[in-house]
């Protein structure tokens, strides 16, 4: 094997690691909902205790591509894909910590009925891994067109953050008893929020990436 080829098969390691990082992510945040409506304690300490599966891989791919860096001297595009891997990277690992906010949220709620904004969080939820399914598949494919599509999807995250907050603090002025579940869910409508800003880092490295670029494309 020659050392072009070996650093190809290296580099289709890491970024094949980063796809099970980014399953296994999108998987803790799916689940992490279903606790909640669920109200199921016991899965909401299941993600937490396996989040520590995701960091460690997160570890892992971060130092294959510094050794790669280290041994390799990559050309510019090279390095760039490396740079990009290890980013996308940090960026999944996040979206693992915020499912693990939730199923903390999750166990603070305990089985207090829940209020009926939970719906639009659901919605919220759905849209976020909708939009991190669809970079990651941009990301193996390297589809500019794809990934451009994520921002507008993140305006109606966005949208219904704006609205499950403003309806939860009418809520709160209504109903002081319920206080502390609107708290735990207005954090938890941000992690979803923030999970859905992830899946636009991820698009936007993808830009750099192929086009060698930065593009803010929440403008």
């Amino acid at each position: 094997m020659s050392v072009r080829e070996k650093f190809e098969f290296e580099l289709n390691s890491a970024q094949e690691e980063l796809t099970t990082l980014s399953t296994m992510a999108v998987d803790a945040l799916n689940k992490s909902m279903e606790a909640l409506v669920t109200q199921d304690v016991d899965a909401a300490l299941e993600i937490i205790e396996h989040d520590k599966e995701i960091n460690q891989l997160e570890e892992t791919i971060n130092d294959q591509v510094i050794l790669l860096i280290a041994k390799q001297s990559p050309v510019a595009t090279d390095l760039r894909r490396l740079i990009v891997t290890i980013k996308v990277a940090s960026d999944m690992e996040r979206v693992g910590d915020y499912a693990v906010n939730i199923a903390k949220e999750t166990i603070r709620i305990g089985n207090q009925p829940l209020l009926a904004q939970i719906t639009q969080i659901q919605q919220m939820q759905k849209l976020a891994v909708a939009m991190l399914n669809q970079v990651i598949e941009a990301f193996v494919e390297e589809d500019v067109i794809k990934a451009k599509e994520i921002a507008e999807l993140d305006d109606q995250v966005d949208e219904l953050y704006g609205n499950v907050i403003r309806q939860l603090m009418r809520v709160g002025g209504e109903h002081p008893d319920k206080l502390s579940q609107i708290t735990q869910l207005s954090f938890i409508s941000r992690y979803m929020e923030r999970s859905a800003d992830h899946a636009t880092n991820i698009a936007e490295q993808l830009f750099y990436l192929v086009r060698g670029r930065h593009y803010d494309l929440n403008k």
